[in-house]
């Protein structure tokens, strides 16, 4: 069969869990990854055709898009800041509006990263794309980073390894911490915030699929991560250093209440690329 033949047949039998143009997006990520062939490779030639077993490949990988495993999952990568990233199921598949977190401190610490060396710690790391991402564009950082999970930590070392530099990885739970080791100029953490109750606003994708140990905490404590790294930071935030986080959008009134009856100063909230209250910062 022709390729462009399938491709329609694929996008077809995707119709009732996608819309088309997401389901198209699938098709060419695939096609990419599997075969090196673009969009316009396809449009440039109309005969270029799938064996049978392309056909089993393609099936395995529409079953499971069926069952709405994510396509990060299925290709084992994704993009993140113009950076590729290993993903599995181990890890949270990055988001755009983390970029937005990570653009905010490449953003403010750029110039000062090129004149002194500054120490960033990233806590509840995953697949470390945020603390990769920093020490990919920040000259002179220091970057360390701290996960719950092993798997995690194992996927986050290979990251950092891939893109070429370097990370300072740490296995440590973050709750059982009364200080850290060493003092930081940044510290920053996307840490799991979706309460429960919030459940039945997440898509299938991700409720079955990505870790839930870095996606949810208990209703009665939603900040609870919050409160503990903001208390780390009073203890090892080096002078005028600064904490940077990722929010829960429906609690972006109270995480700053939070900060500021910890006494944090210049507490500043962000909204995403959504119109949704998702990052903060502060200083000591």
């Amino acid at each position: 069969m022709k390729i462009k033949q399938y491709r329609t047949q694929f996008i077809k039998e995707l119709a009732p869990f996608y819309d088309a143009y997401e389901a198209e997006s699938f098709f060419y990520l695939i096609l990419e990854d599997k075969y090196k062939l673009r969009q316009i490779d396809l449009a440039l030639n109309h005969e270029l055709t799938f064996n049978e077993d392309d056909f089993v490949i393609w099936n395995g990988l529409l079953k499971q898009l069926k069952n709405e495993v994510p396509i990060q999952y299925l290709l084992g990568k994704t993009s993140f800041y113009g950076l590729d990233f290993e993903v599995n199921e181990n890890v949270l598949i990055p988001r755009p509006e983390t970029e937005e977190l990570v653009e905010w401190i490449i953003n403010e610490n750029a110039a000062v990263s090129k004149s002194k060396k500054i120490k960033i710690l990233d806590i509840g790391t995953g697949s470390g794309c945020i603390a990769v991402s920093l020490a990919k564009n920040l000259p002179n950082a220091a970057v360390y980073a701290i996960d719950v999970s092993k798997k995690a930590i194992e996927t986050a070392k290979r990251n950092a390894a891939n893109n070429n530099v370097e990370v300072v990885f740490m296995l440590k739970n973050i709750l059982e911490l009364e200080i850290l080791k060493s003092d930081y100029d940044i510290i920053v953490s996307n840490p799991p915030y979706v309460r429960n109750l919030e459940k039945q606003e997440i898509k299938k994708n991700v409720l079955d699929y990505e870790p839930h140990l870095a996606l949810f905490v208990e209703d009665d404590d939603a900040l609870v991560f919050y409160r503990q790294i903001a208390s780390l930071g009073q203890k090892n935030l080096s002078d005028n250093g600064k904490l940077y986080f990722e929010i829960n959008q429906y609690l972006g009134k109270e995480t700053v209440d939070l900060l500021e009856n910890m006494n944090f100063k210049e507490v500043e909230i962000r909204k995403d690329i959504y119109d949704n209250d998702r990052m903060v910062s502060c200083r000591i």
